[in-house]
């Protein structure tokens, strides 16, 4: 093997080789929508949803239109396909997903 002409790409915990399926969206949705839900809906989301990458913040740090509100949470898509991570609203190119928790008055 000549490593020379090797072009290794380096580790991007953003890159997943599976995009996020229409089947797993319905049940995201489910799970987001659910009047009990809370902050520690990530780490269900994580764990039922491996191949997807996850990352959660306040909506307020998130100037972009979110792919889907829900009363608790915004969901903002992530397209990490191209080496760059950036925001996307196309379900085919997501390998990742912003929950965006909304502040909520009781």
């Amino acid at each position: 093997m000549n490593l020379h002409h090797s072009k290794l790409e380096p580790f991007n915990p953003w890159v997943t080789d599976m995009a996020l399926a229409e089947t797993d969206f319905a049940e995201i949705e489910k799970i987001l929508s659910a009047p009990e839900v809370d902050s520690g809906v990530i780490a269900t989301l994580r764990g039922r949803f491996p191949h997807l990458s996850w990352s959660r913040c306040d909506a307020s740090d998130v100037s972009e239109e979110p792919y889907r509100a829900f009363p608790r949470f915004d969901v903002h898509l992530l397209d990490a396909a191209d080496h760059c991570v950036q925001l996307t609203t196309d379900p085919a190119r997501a390998t990742g997903i912003v929950v965006a928790a909304r502040q909520v008055k009781p």
